[in-house]
């Protein structure tokens, strides 16, 4: 027996059984199979159980950050909506350059960072699917900034690349369905920082663009197969190259990159991905062209971009529909900051 994803007819993401060549005749398997309904999330991760019918995670938590000589812990939640609400009080370290990704299918973890005390970190905090933010977890594997992270394999998470004042890094952590954080592997592809993941094709995932060591803004792609994997270079680098944007998963299997800067300036840029994770070309641009900003799926489907700088730090949000299609600025509410991340947590 194999599973196989499919629609049922309400057009929600199903799991079919398709019985083997020995399920029909050894078993006299003729009729036909049930179809199990199956959370797939905002970033590649899922739950088998049929009571959570909703198509992905349904909230997203923003957190982390820094103002120009502020660094900070606040967090703001995302209904299923897309409504933004108020500071949380922070929880955790202060620190910019973190990163952020679902797991256990419910669940969501920060990670890593540029401390106020002037130093790189590997520490992580874990959040609950009620959107509650732990107290620092110790770190594990190398300290780095500005890497990215993204779901994988339905319930677990990856971390990879990064950088610190000794360079970029092309370092992966793994975090498992319970949120344990594993020791570096070594890394696969161009090492660089100030880039962007998120899950596609319902157990994948898919890192892209950045700059490397040298200041050479990328377009450069790496997939992640369902066992955490990360494949070389893609050889076709589609896109805008540019950093410090944001990508979040939409539509159950798609990705969308958006926004981010170069030496010439800031962009509203997007650039969507299929769910075989093939990146598309630019699409002009909506909302105030800006970097430094991040994003995260909410309402089962669709994503949401916030806050960043273009030289002044941004609260403004962009709703990212379920086909794609990004949305004018929404004003913004909360602490204005950049270098921040997001990731979608809670099935209800």
């Amino acid at each position: 027996m194999r599973r196989i994803v499919g629609k049922d007819k309400k057009g929600r993401t199903v799991l079919i059984n398709v019985p083997s060549y020995d399920d029909i005749y050894i078993n006299n398997q003729f009729g036909p199979q049930t179809a199990y309904n199956i959370a797939i999330s905002s970033n590649g991760s899922g739950s088998a159980d049929a009571s959570a019918a909703a198509s992905g995670t349904q909230k997203a938590i923003f957190g982390y950050g820094w103002n120009p000589s502020t660094y900070y812990s606040v967090t703001n939640l995302v209904s299923s909506t897309g409504t933004v609400a108020t500071d949380t009080t922070g929880v955790g370290s202060a620190r910019y350059g973190v990163s952020a990704a679902g797991y256990g299918t419910d669940k969501a973890i920060f990670g890593f960072g540029y401390l106020s005390t002037f130093s790189d970190t590997g520490i992580t905090n874990l959040v609950s699917n009620t959107g509650v933010v732990a107290t620092d977890t110790t770190a594990v594997g190398t300290a780095r900034r500005q890497n990215a992270a993204a779901g994988y394999g339905t319930d677990k998470a990856i971390f990879s690349y990064g950088g610190s004042s000794g360079g970029a890094k092309y370092f992966t952590n793994l975090v498992s369905s319970t949120g344990v954080v594993a020791l570096d592997v070594s890394g696969v592809g161009t090492s660089r920082q100030s880039l962007a993941a998120a899950g596609y094709g319902t157990d994948k995932a898919i890192f892209g663009f950045g700059v490397d060591f040298s200041f050479n803004n990328l377009a450069t792609t790496n997939l992640i197969s369902n066992t955490g994997i990360v494949a070389s270079n893609q050889a076709a680098s589609t896109g805008t190259v540019r950093r410090e944007l944001a990508a979040a998963s939409y539509g159950n299997d798609k990705v969308i990159f958006g926004y981010g800067r170069d030496a010439s300036g800031y962009y509203s840029t997007t650039n969507l991905v299929s769910n075989t994770g093939v990146v598309a070309t630019d699409t002009t641009g909506v909302g105030t062209a800006r970097a430094g900003l991040a994003a995260a799926s909410y309402g089962g489907d669709k994503a949401i971009f916030g806050y960043g700088e273009n030289a002044t730090a941004r609260s403004m949000t962009n709703l990212v529909s379920n086909t794609g299609t990004v949305a004018i600025d929404t004003t913004g509410v909360g602490t204005t900051r950049y270098f921040l991340a997001a990731a979608g947590y809670s099935l209800s």
